[in-house]
């Protein structure tokens, strides 16, 4: 019988750890080499003393991958061989987004410090930058029906598991919570958490650094109510895509971009059902175009 699991992080509420639909829960250990989920503890022995399963994982900053897999293990030492190990693979706040080789080397550290392999979670359109893991690791892929489904019913949709063999496991919903189904039993579970089945020794490794807030990209909320990162960077089109003075479909056309076209870009902002982009063009003007598709998270180009 699958599990069906959820995932949380600091900002959780305790009522999505005690979801009954819940048999599992995957807490947010740390990310890169600055930050530790402060209620990890916490939340790691609430669903212990719920009687669930359990995982950890970390989010990946984007530094370097061996690094970041002693911080993970070094913060959690007391956990391996307790729950599955999971390592997060999105583009936000990750600096080595598109480097297909960042998810190998972090793997291969755990395993080395654990003699654990960690399942990947990554969205559908990203298996191929862990593809070079699929040997060794299970996958964990997110796709959604839609952006706000809030239902423990399973989407009929279909799901890659790219170049793995199979899904280890599919997480359907984002919205209120983020709800997940592992194709595996109990026994499964635990074997993926503690491959051995004895005691798991963690190697000893560099000390990790004191925990230190991560520099937050700078954030603000437009007149319209929609909020923007900031970010710079290249996006150049696969596809004709319009230009405008707003980031609305119904602003004004400056241009139509042809396929090929490069836009340099300083801020990105995800709504009414797109990821927006700004490009400043002088005297404090900017124009706007749409490059991702915020349900599917399919791009509309290549970004650098």
């Amino acid at each position: 019988m699958p599990i069906y699991a959820v995932d949380v992080f600091s900002g959780s509420s305790d009522n999505i750890i005690r979801d009954n639909h819940a048999q599992a829960v995957i807490v947010k250990a740390t990310q890169g080499t600055g930050y530790v989920n402060p209620r990890c503890n916490h939340q790691w022995d609430l669903a212990g003393e719920l009687g669930k399963l359990r995982g950890l994982y970390h989010y990946a900053g984007g530094g370097n991958p061996e690094t970041e897999a002693e911080y993970f293990i070094n913060n959690i030492k007391n956990y391996v061989g307790k729950g599955i190990l999971a390592l997060d693979w999105e583009e936000a706040e990750n600096a080595a987004w598109y480097d297909t080789n960042w998810a190998r080397r972090f793997v291969n550290k755990v395993h080395e410090l654990t003699g654990v392999w960690p399942i990947i979670y990554v969205q559908e359109s990203a298996l191929w930058q862990v593809a070079n893991c699929a040997d060794t690791c299970g996958v964990w892929v997110a796709k959604y029906a839609s952006m706000t489904w809030y239902s423990w019913t399973l989407p009929n949709m279909s799901v890659s598991s790219g170049a793995f063999k199979f899904l280890t496991g599919y997480q359907f919903t984002g919205g209120d919570m983020d709800r997940d189904i592992f194709f595996l039993d109990k026994n499964g579970w635990m074997k993926l958490a503690n491959p051995s089945g004895g005691q798991v020794e963690v190697k000893p490794s560099t000390p990790a650094p004191k925990p230190v807030e991560p520099v937050q990209p700078k954030s603000w909320t437009d007149s319209l109510g929609d909020k923007w990162t900031e970010e710079n960077g290249t996006f150049t089109t696969n596809q004709v895509i319009n230009l405008r003075w707003g980031a609305k479909t119904s602003s004004a056309l400056i241009a139509q971009l042809p396929a090929g076209s490069e836009v340099k870009y300083d801020a990105y902002s995800r709504h009414d059902g797109y990821v927006w982009l700004r490009q400043p063009r002088g005297n404090n003007e900017y124009g706007y175009l749409v490059c991702r598709d915020a349900n599917t998270n399919e791009p509309f180009g290549t970004f650098k």
